[in-house]
């Protein structure tokens, strides 16, 4: 009964978007991405090998992306055959991820629905469904669950006072239901989910921890980077917004003769990396223009490109990671996996569990602005044996949260 509910709903929905698409550039865009989506994916399958194993994994976007990937690949050097479908809900995890090499087929997920569930996994025949942290579309589970496909969450966190553990919950609690084992962060999560009659969930942690260790492991040097951080420490900003930037600026003005600034912004339009230029009054150089032998006389790097930061982090003795005075606290592990000091907006990084964790353990800070920032700051500015003892704890604690991906793929050969 509650399919058929369900699928009206997706109808009116879907009617509801067409009508709206004049008034709404992001939503057209959004709407015109997906056309012609079962047409690609038709061709890209025609191509797959018939009874080849297929492993069909969800991400709604680029942050869920990092997190299923460790087991994308874990997946491909085990299966090195098979067929592998990456799907994404936004636009902007699809974009970044199109040309992913691991998978064979990266495409839009058509929107939910029974028709367009059906239609899908009759192409993809999927022999095993993984869905990163969120993204539960009914209509898809549904049609998993009809045709005994095994479907799996991974990397999933759930908080008290979310709607499926509320009075009024039912219909969320039947749609979670749908998956057949959850693969969970933390032991709140596998209370909550014990609480509602769902048994079936392990407690493997997060995935992005293995993500960041394999990331220590293989940084790439970046010569440029080397050479200007040589003469003099350096604080390296990643992911920063314009709200990060007003709190970073006056800290920048004042130190910027004793440590030095990489700065990778979130956004690389050229008039947001020209206001930045504008408000720096020391030396300031753009990454596409610097030059080897002249990068050491400048005090901030400016990263104008994307898919270095991480990279970047090994350079740095302190970090700020941006976002956290908007929604979205940014990758915060990264800088950890390095050991160092990080430091972000206060706004809104309590729903990230590793942000609490090094907040708790003292080796970061979450900061409401210049001023706070900078007493954080100068703790550790001077302090190098300090910084030396945050930089083991920061490497501990990634290292005692791995393992969650061999317990997720461990799952997987047993289902397929």
């Amino acid at each position: 009964m509650l399919i058929h509910i369900y699928n009206l709903f997706t109808l009116l929905l879907k009617a509801g978007l067409w009508l709206t698409l004049p008034f709404s550039t992001k939503l057209r865009h959004f709407m015109q991405k997906r056309r012609g989506a079962f047409t690609k994916i038709a061709q890209a399958i025609a191509q797959r090998a018939e009874g080849t194993q297929t492993f069909w994994f969800h991400c709604a976007s680029l942050g869920e992306f990092e997190q299923g990937r460790p087991v994308i690949e874990h997946i491909r050097e085990i299966y090195p055959r098979s067929y592998i479908v990456l799907s994404f809900f936004s636009p902007s995890g699809y974009e970044v991820r199109r040309h992913y090499t691991v998978a064979d087929l990266v495409c839009y997920l058509p929107l939910d629905g029974k028709r367009n569930a059906n239609r899908f996994i009759d192409l993809v025949k999927p022999d095993i469904a993984v869905i990163v942290k969120y993204e539960f579309w009914y209509g898809y589970l549904w049609t998993l669950k009809k045709r005994n496909i095994p479907s799996i969450s991974i990397s999933a966190i759930f908080k008290p006072g979310g709607i499926p553990f509320r009075w009024y919950g039912n219909v969320y609690r039947k749609i979670l239901r749908q998956i057949d084992h959850y693969f969970v962060q933390d032991k709140t999560s596998v209370k909550l989910l014990n609480h509602i009659g769902i048994t079936d969930v392990t407690l493997a942690g997060d995935t992005r921890f293995d993500r960041v260790a394999d990331i220590c492991r293989q940084a790439k040097p970046i010569a440029l980077a080397e050479v200007f951080g040589q003469r003099a420490k350096v604080m390296v900003v990643g992911s920063s917004w314009s709200e990060d930037m007003e709190v970073l600026l006056p800290l920048m003005q004042e130190f910027a003769a004793e440590i030095k600034f990489i700065v990778a912004p979130h956004q690389i339009e050229e008039e947001k990396l020209e206001r930045i230029e504008r408000a720096i009054s020391h030396k300031t150089v753009r990454f596409s223009k610097a030059k080897e032998d002249t990068i050491s006389d400048y005090r901030v790097l400016l990263i104008d490109n994307i898919g270095m930061l991480t990279s970047l982090y090994q350079y740095g003795a302190f970090a700020y990671v941006g976002g956290a005075f908007g929604k979205n606290l940014h990758n915060i592990l990264e800088p950890a996996t390095f050991g160092m000091p990080i430091f972000f907006g206060s706004k809104s990084y309590q729903r990230f569990n590793e942000a609490n964790d090094l907040i708790r353990l003292d080796v970061a800070s979450a900061v409401s602005d210049t001023e706070e920032l900078r007493l954080q700051f100068l703790l550790y500015h001077q302090a190098e044996e300090k910084r030396k003892a945050i930089a083991e704890v920061c490497r501990r604690y990634v290292a005692e949260n791995t393992g969650a991906t061999k317990i997720i793929v461990d799952y997987i050969q047993q289902k397929v």
